[in-house]
């Protein structure tokens, strides 16, 4: 959006190469911003950086796990050395699948924590030094089943909620130091991997799509909008605040993944 600037700061995104992370990503070049992006695929982030660069933006993709704490603090320290201190930091890397409890294996259940939670963590904690004091916006990318029971989702569950609370407890440890955190709750956003995953059929999609209040897919603009005020000055007193950007999905409460669930022997 035009209305907002953000020039010269440095933006960092984790999960950026695509969906609601890359949309994010391309708001925050328009506006002005260093970019920089950082996913597992080299050729992903290679990809996301060109794009961002024919915004005009000078932008850098690193490949980094966030499952690995030692290759996202060299990606964090490569980002720091181009860019400097941060000014905007965005943890959005998320992994998700539609599964009833009984059928979800531990180490199922262990991969989706270990990005969503984990991988927000080590975002969060080893950036902590190199963020900008006082100024630097982090946010978190959570989702609706943070907050709301969702059948077929208890490992999402489990890991948005706990990136619901960090984002509380780190408002309250580094708001001595300047540093807002909130987290961003998309609702059903179209054309992301995440939707194909939660919505793989077009019944499933019609589904999804006549339980938001607004009667619409949400777009990762959408998203990338409140990123870009929650990281202005016209935010600056909001920190610790989970923001629902979903079209008021999240107010009909948890849904019932059970019709959108493909077995593995029938998949």
């Amino acid at each position: 959006m035009s209305s907002f600037s953000f020039r010269h700061q440095h933006v960092f995104v984790a999960g950026g190469s695509s969906g609601i992370n890359l949309g994010i990503a391309k708001a925050f070049a328009r506006a002005g911003a260093h970019v920089v992006v950082m996913s597992r695929s080299a050729d992903k982030v290679a990809q996301a950086a060109a794009e961002l660069e024919a915004l005009g933006a000078q932008a850098l993709g690193l490949s980094a796990d966030v499952r690995d704490p030692d290759a996202v603090q060299a990606a964090l320290a490569q980002a720091h050395a181009r860019f400097g201190p941060i000014d905007v930091l965005v943890s959005g890397a998320a992994g998700n699948f539609i599964a009833p409890a009984k059928d979800l294996s531990p180490n199922g259940f262990k991969t989706v924590v270990d990005i969503d939670l984990n991988g927000s963590f080590h975002v969060l904690r080893l950036a902590y030094p190199m963020l900008r004091k006082p100024g630097a916006s982090v946010i978190n990318i959570s989702a609706p089943q943070g907050v709301n029971p969702t059948m077929y989702q208890v490992h999402a569950c489990a890991a948005k909620a706990g990136i619901d609370m960090m984002t509380k407890v780190l408002a309250l440890e580094w708001g001595e130091d300047g540093i807002r955190v909130n987290s961003i709750s998309p609702g059903p956003i179209g054309d992301t991997e995440g939707m194909r995953r939660l919505a793989p059929t077009a019944d499933a999609l019609e589904r999804a799509v006549s339980t938001v209040p607004l009667l619409r897919m949400g777009s990762t603009d959408d998203v990338a909008h409140m990123a870009l005020f929650l990281s202005s000055e016209l935010a600056s007193y909001v920190t610790g605040a989970i923001i629902p950007v979903d079209g008021g999905s999240a107010l009909r409460g948890g849904r019932d993944m059970r019709a959108s669930y493909v077995p593995r022997s029938a998949a």
